[in-house]
């Protein structure tokens, strides 16, 4: 079972949006990151958690032209299970959401043969100076492994500055996700099965 380290606590601070007058409460850095099941798909509270408890992804947004633009970012989840991408706002991340507010976050398991848990979000950015350098002080600590500490935030908030740092404010509405196939041998006895899986509503309870 996945566990949220309330000890390191990589990003657990609290930042006002001034824009809608609420407090975001971003979660800490997960102990460890939940173990897929390999012979079912994962219940929809699982998937949340696989979300929860992972930090890297591949964020998706549509091109105009092209194919999709994808890079790999860390992601900050918040206690409303909102996920958080510090961007710069001359970014194509950040410069598409105001075209196009639709956003696919495929969540990157860190166990191998990994898993993968695909998101579908619509997306905001938010330029309040608080939560951008809490965001990207909570990255530090998801890169590092360890808390940045608070005499580090002056340095934050001039790097914020001078790279016109934003977040991305992605709130998930539905998920795709199939467990990990793998062949761990050519003479293994296990039989290597696949299946159709679908997308699910991210806040679907767990079939009774």
């Amino acid at each position: 079972m996945a566990t949220l380290d309330n000890k390191r606590n990589n990003g657990n601070t609290v930042s006002i949006n001034s824009t809608e007058g609420r407090f975001t409460m971003l979660l800490p850095l997960a102990t460890e990151p939940f173990t897929v099941p390999t012979d079912r798909d994962m219940l929809p509270s699982e998937r949340r958690e696989f979300v929860r408890t992972h930090r890297t992804c591949v964020y998706g947004y549509r091109r105009l032209h092209d194919g999709p633009g994808m890079s790999i970012v860390y992601y900050i989840p918040t206690d409303d299970d909102e996920l958080l991408v510090s961007t710069m706002a001359g970014r194509g991340k950040a410069r598409t959401v105001a075209r196009d507010g639709k956003v696919s976050l495929c969540v990157l398991d860190e166990r191998w043969p990994f898993a993968y848990l695909q998101v579908y979000a619509d997306a905001t950015v938010e330029r309040d100076r608080d939560l951008v350098v809490d965001v990207m002080m909570a990255v530090a600590g998801r890169m590092s492994g360890q808390p940045l500490d608070e005499e580090a935030r002056p340095f934050i908030e001039a790097m914020a500055a001078e790279e016109d740092r934003v977040v991305v404010r992605c709130r998930p509405y539905e998920t795709f996700a199939q467990p990990p196939r793998h062949l761990h041998r050519n003479d293994q006895e296990e039989q290597i099965t696949h299946w159709v899986s679908a997308t699910v509503p991210w806040d679907a309870p767990d079939p009774v």
